[in-house]
């Protein structure tokens, strides 16, 4: 079980981030943040950076630098990336549906 946990949630960041980036914008130590408080796991900040560039390189985020208060890098979900989240649920709910 402890396999499919680490599988399921550090080696699988993108659909968490993907999630909560549908309410708001946010910047990555906002996302680890969420992650825990929501998800229940913690992960390493070069982790999500790895992660949410390669979801920007796809074109599911775009990102934006703020520099009302600290300079931050916002990221923000595009309608790709909403697809692909949608996907993945659609996924998700497949596979469950062949355990029963």
């Amino acid at each position: 079980m402890k396999r499919i946990k680490r599988k399921t949630t550090l080696e699988m960041l993108w659909p968490y981030f993907l999630r909560l980036l549908m309410e708001r914008p946010m910047y990555v130590y906002e996302l680890k943040k969420e992650v825990t408080s929501r998800f229940g796991f913690t992960f390493q900040l070069s982790a999500a950076s790895r992660v949410l560039r390669k979801l920007q390189q796809d074109g599911h985020v775009v990102s934006e630098w703020r520099t009302e208060g600290r300079p931050r890098k916002y990221y923000r979900i595009t309608p790709k990336g909403r697809e692909l989240l949608e996907s993945f649920r659609k996924y998700l709910t497949e596979m469950q549906s062949k355990f029963r």
